[in-house]
């Protein structure tokens, strides 16, 4: 049986124990490497042959400097392919997406954590499905994509609560030009309610 190298990034010592004892448990699986900031992660990842990264998006605070760690390892010169799972409990839109962007392979909420190997398997062998904590939020910000910026941001100010009159003052528009961007807004997404 081929063994997966595994590195955990994880500044929190509580997961970061739980997590590397559970999978030191798994026979298929081994753990090479565990780093606390994006700097040893960077280091490890540079001098270990690593096929699996499970990495923690806030190392430091809420600096998302694991994003930043993610960028830098997959920059790195002569790696060989490496795939990198986010475990973190960060559920914002903006996050998810840009953790994708920048070549995450897949996203799991720490309250997940019982499918943490099954997406370590999976993206070993190269079938990873996307997981259900990001595979929702990915859908509708494809969805969103297909709003002009001027209705993004009248769809930004209406889910922050505002009526369409506070939107039209927000934005020194017209009651009638934001009802009209309002149902183009409808007409395009079919998954948001926007009365």
């Amino acid at each position: 049986m081929e063994l997966i190298r595994i590195m955990l990034v994880e500044d929190d010592p509580f997961w970061r124990d739980h997590i590397s004892s559970d999978l030191a448990d798994e026979p298929d699986i081994e753990v090479v490497a565990v780093a606390a900031t994006k700097e040893e992660a960077i280091e490890a990842a540079s001098q270990r042959d690593i096929d699996v990264i499970l990495m923690d998006i806030n190392l430091t605070g809420n600096n998302l400097d694991g994003l930043e760690a993610v960028e830098k390892i997959l920059r790195l010169p002569n790696l060989k392919p490496v795939k990198i799972i986010m475990l973190t409990s960060i559920t914002e839109a903006e996050v998810i997406m840009k953790s994708f962007r920048l070549g995450a392979l897949n996203y799991i909420n720490k309250s997940s954590y019982e499918d943490i190997l099954q997406a370590i398997r999976e993206a070993q062998h190269g079938r990873s499905s996307i997981h259900s904590d990001a595979a929702q939020i990915m859908r509708n910000e494809m969805q969103l994509m297909e709003l002009t910026p001027m209705e993004r941001e009248v769809f930004d100010l209406r889910k922050t609560g505002l009526s369409k009159r506070e939107i039209s003052e927000h934005l020194h528009k017209s009651t009638n030009t934001i009802k009209t961007q309002l149902r183009s807004i409808k007409n395009k997404l079919t998954n948001f309610k926007m009365d």
